[in-house]
C-alpha cells in the first residue's frame, strides 16, 4: 500500500497476527536513482523482527527491477512485482494493472507471454489475486470475485494469495474455503483494524496509541502517521469535527499523541466507558448485526469501512452470501491513500 505499510505499521500488524508483511509499493527506477536518495529513505526501512518481508516494486524496465531487487535482496524474503495497481498514476507511468495491455513488456520482465501461467513459468514463486477488474477502484470498488480467484488457483501450481472482502476475522476462513487459496491478504481491512488477524476489535485509541508508541522508536513520515490515524479514528471523527481538523493540520508526533489522548478522554467521559475491560483484547459480548450482516460496533471501536456496491458489466459474482449489499474493504482512497497490498495471514 503506497505510504501505508511502512515499517512502523508492519511492526503493529505483526503484533496482531500478520504472518507476512509487504512494504509499500516502491518505484524501482526512482529507488535506484542515486540523485533521489530521499525517496529511498522514505519508502524503505526495516529492522529486527521485520521478517518475513516481501518488497513490492512497480516497474516497466527489466534492468531497473533487477537492480532494485538486488539492493534489498539481503534484507527481505521475496520481491513482488505489482501488476495490479489500477490508479491513473499507474496508467501514466505504464506500470501496475496497465501492464496487462503490454504483454510484450511483461514478457521482458517475466521471460514469457501468458498471464497467470506466464508469471508462474517466468519464475514467480507466489501469486496474489485481487479478484477485481481494473475499473473497480475508488468508490466503484465493489466486491471482489472469489470465484475468479479460485479459477486462478486451479490454473497454477504455485501458492496463491486471495485478497478482497475481508471485513471480519471469520471472513478469512470463508475466503480460504471459497477460493482454495493458500493464504489471505488484507489491505484496507488491516488499515481500519490492525488487530483484524488476531480477531480483536479494540478501542480506536488503543490501536492509535500503540501505533504512535512504535513511531516514537521508528522514524516515520508525518504523512504516513496522519493517514493511518484518519483510518483508525474514522468512526469517531464525525462526532468530533474539531479533532478531525487538528489531525489534518498536525505536523509533530506529540501533536498526534495529544489529539488521540484528547479523543479518548472525551469518548470515555461521554459514553461512560470502562475501557479496562477491552484494553487486553476482550471481545464485546454482543454485537448487533444489520440485515446485510454488518456488525454494528460502537463508534469508538475499530471496525471496517463499509461502502455500497456498484453494479458492473460484466457483473461481479456475489460471493458474500450473507452480505449481499455490503462493500469490500481493500481499496480505499479517502484521505489521499492508495491501497495495494499489505499484510498476510496464511
Amino acid at each position: 500500500m503506497v505510504d501505508q505499510s511502512e515499517q512502523a505499521w508492519r511492526v503493529l500488524s505483526r503484533r496482531y497476527g500478520a504472518q507476512l508483511c509487504f512494504t509499500p509499493m516502491i518505484h524501482a527506477k526512482m529507488f535506484c536513482d542515486e540523485r533521489n536518495l530521499r525517496y529511498r529513505q522514505e519508502v524503505w526501512s526495516t529492522g529486527e523482527g521485520d521478517r518475513p518481508l516481501i518488497v513490492q516494486f512497480c516497474a516497466n524496465e527489466p534492468e531497473a527491477l533487477l537492480e532494485a531487487a538486488k539492493r534489498v535482496q539481503d534484507h527481505c524474503d521475496a520481491i513482488d512485482l505489482n501488476l495490479g495497481c489500477p490508479q491513473h498514476i499507474a496508467r501514466r507511468g505504464r506500470y501496475g494493472a496497465f501492464l496487462q495491455d503490454e504483454w510484450e513488456l511483461i514478457h521482458k520482465l517475466n521471460k514469457t507471454i501468458e498471464y497467470a501461467r506466464m508469471i508462474e513459468r517466468a519464475g514467480a514463486q507466489m501469486l496474489t489475486v485481487h479478484g477485481r477488474i481494473r475499473d473497480q477502484k475508488g468508490h466503484n470498488t465493489g466486491l471482489a470475485d472469489w470465484e475468479q480467484i479460485r479459477c486462478v488457483k486451479e490454473a497454477v501450481n504455485i501458492p496463491v494469495i486471495a485478497n478482497g472482502n475481508i471485513l471480519y476475522f471469520e471472513d478469512i476462513q470463508r475466503c480460504l474455503e471459497a477460493t482454495g487459496a493458500d493464504g489471505v491478504m488484507s489491505a484496507e481491512g488491516n488499515l481500519y483494524n490492525p488487530a483484524l488477524f488476531a480477531n480483536h476489535n479494540l478501542p480506536i485509541w488503543t490501536m492509535a496509541q500503540e501505533y504512535l508508541d512504535i513511531c516514537q522508536t521508528i522514524t516515520t513520515k508525518n504523512a504516513y502517521i496522519r493517514g493511518h490515524l484518519f483510518k483508525i479514528l474514522r468512526p469517531a471523527l464525525p462526532f468530533h469535527a474539531d479533532l478531525r481538523e487538528r489531525l489534518a493540520n498536525a505536523n509533530y508526533l506529540q501533536e498526534f499523541c495529544g489529539l488521540v489522548d484528547e479523543l479518548k478522554k472525551r469518548i470515555v467521559q461521554i459514553e461512560q466507558i470502562d475501557d479496562s475491560q477491552l484494553e487486553h483484547g476482550t471481545q464485546l459480548v454482543s454485537v448487533p448485526v444489520d440485515e446485510n450482516g454488518i456488525k454494528q460496533y460502537p463508534y469508538w471501536i475499530c471496525q471496517p469501512n463499509v461502502r455500497s456496491i456498484v453494479n458492473f458489466n460484466p457483473p461481479v459474482s456475489n460471493i458474500l452470501s450473507t452480505r449481499e449489499d455490503t462493500s469490500n474493504n481493500d481499496n480505499d482512497h479517502s484521505e489521499d491513500t492508495i491501497d495495494f497490498s499489505n499484510n498476510f495471514l496464511g
